[in-house]
């Protein structure tokens, strides 16, 4: 059974910071896609972020372009999301997801594994 969890989420100020955690309990978590999506309340899921397998190309939504980057590191099977520059359409839930098979994609339909989400709220 494969495990994602998320850490890191909590309230900040406008132009503050959070980085979010999302540790696997799989050994072949070098060998997915991940990606963040965030919900906000009455909203459907969305894309925010994810990197390649290879760990070579990373993927934004424009909104947070320039603001988030997010990274991995292989040792420790955990993918990141550094949020700078926190908006309050920032505030949602945000899960991690993590993709077996395939290219990056930017629904959530394809991706095989899911964290229980972490809340982040900016207040203005």
């Amino acid at each position: 059974q494969v495990q994602l969890v998320e850490s890191g989420g909590g309230l900040v100020q406008a132009g503050g910071s959070l980085r979010l955690s999302c540790a696997s309990s799989s050994r072949t978590f070098d060998n997915w896609n991940m990606a963040w999506f965030r919900q906000a309340p009455g909203k459907e899921r969305e894309f925010v972020a994810a990197i390649s397998r290879n760990r070579i190309i990373t993927y934004y939504t424009d909104s947070v372009k320039g603001r988030f980057t997010i990274s991995t590191n292989n040792a420790k099977n955990t993918v990141y999301l550094q949020m700078n520059s926190l908006k309050p359409e920032d505030t949602a839930v945000y899960y991690c997801a993590a993709q077996a098979v395939g290219l990056v994609v930017r629904t959530p339909g394809p991706y095989d594994y899911w964290g229980q989400g972490t809340q982040v709220t900016v207040s203005s």
